[in-house]
């Protein structure tokens, strides 16, 4: 198979030094290129600013913020079976950048945003045979938002963990597949998490090919 696999922030600067961002370390979509080349697929990885080293044999795409992210990942989506959208991409950004580093003054400061492109639910709406499965960060009224995402985004799967797990070896998860109920994964490790993330798309591309 070939997966499309997306980790880590974006950052939206809104001066020449300053950005808003997120703690996502990139450590859940390292950990499933990795499984991916272990299990002998083909692996593109679009991965905003890490410290992470690159897993051998995958194709890197390095990209900051969440315009760059979405046009790398709407480039090569054609050509693969499975997207894994690890990536904590800011759902905002300044509505303006400064060409030059803000000053300090006295007061408050307001900056004006505007929404960042909703990379899976494009993805979702475009697809033709391939997979889909997005990640829920959720800390208010978890499963109902993750069954939301899942059906509004047309993902074929979603996994749903809490922002501990942000920068974190192993946390809770729990994966949703339909029609199926809720798949607990209590204290499992990212990489333990990734190897059944690659097995699940593998079947369901299985199934999906008859």
């Amino acid at each position: 198979m070939r997966f499309l696999i997306t980790a880590g922030p974006t950052r939206e600067y809104f001066d020449t030094v300053r950005f808003l961002t997120n703690a996502s370390s990139g450590k859940m979509g390292y950990a499933c290129a990795g499984a991916a080349l272990a299990a002998g697929h083909e692996v593109t990885l679009i991965s905003g600013p890490v410290n992470l080293e690159k897993p051998t044999g995958a194709k890197l795409i390095k990209v900051v913020s969440s315009e760059e992210m979405a046009q790398a990942v709407f480039k090569e989506f054609s050509s693969c079976d499975c997207v894994i959208m690890t990536a904590a991409v800011c759902d905002y950004r300044p509505a303006r950048k400064y060409s030059s580093k803000m000053t300090k003054s006295d007061g408050p400061l307001a900056i004006q945003m505007r929404r960042t492109t909703d990379i899976l639910a494009r993805l979702g709406k475009t697809k033709k045979n391939q997979l889909l499965i997005g990640f829920a960060v959720q800390d208010k009224s978890p499963h109902q938002n993750a069954r939301r995402k899942l059906a509004e985004k047309n993902l074929d799967a979603v996994v749903l963990n809490h922002p501990k797990a942000f920068a974190a070896d192993k946390s809770d998860f729990e994966i949703l597949i339909p029609p199926a109920n809720w798949l607990k994964l209590p204290g499992v490790t990212k990489k333990n998490l990734a190897t059944r993330l690659i097995k699940l798309a593998a079947k369901l591309h299985q199934q999906q090919s008859g």
